[in-house]
């Protein structure tokens, strides 16, 4: 999962549920869900999500909506395997990255 967010030091809702293209009720929902989603809230109540929090949506995106995890199983699996399931993530990200450049290449080559 490629998320197109352009470097900021916060993150309105919307724009986060536009790069997941998700609702911004699955947003709020798994905020609710996982404590290491932790935005900062404006005086006016709206969501600022950091940086961390995005890394952090990548990986939940990940195990629930590529991987197949149940909620409770993406919990569990972030809590007792906190290290190893962001390495993994990480190392398939960059895989994602390079098989995106051999595509490009390759295509022209065509």
């Amino acid at each position: 999962m490629h998320v197109d967010l352009p470097e900021k030091r916060y993150y309105k809702i919307g724009e986060v549920a536009k790069a997941f293209d998700v609702n911004t009720s699955l947003i709020r929902f798994w905020e609710s869900e996982f404590d290491v989603i932790k935005p900062k809230k404006n005086a006016k109540g709206n969501r600022l999500f950091t940086p961390q929090d995005i890394a952090n949506f990548k990986l939940i995106y990940n195990l629930v909506k590529e991987r197949g995890f149940t909620l409770e199983g993406a919990k569990n699996q972030l809590k007792q395997h906190p290290e190893k399931t962001i390495k993994n993530h990480e190392i398939i990200s960059r895989l994602e990255g390079v098989k995106a450049a051999l595509l490009k290449i390759k295509n022209q080559l065509e």
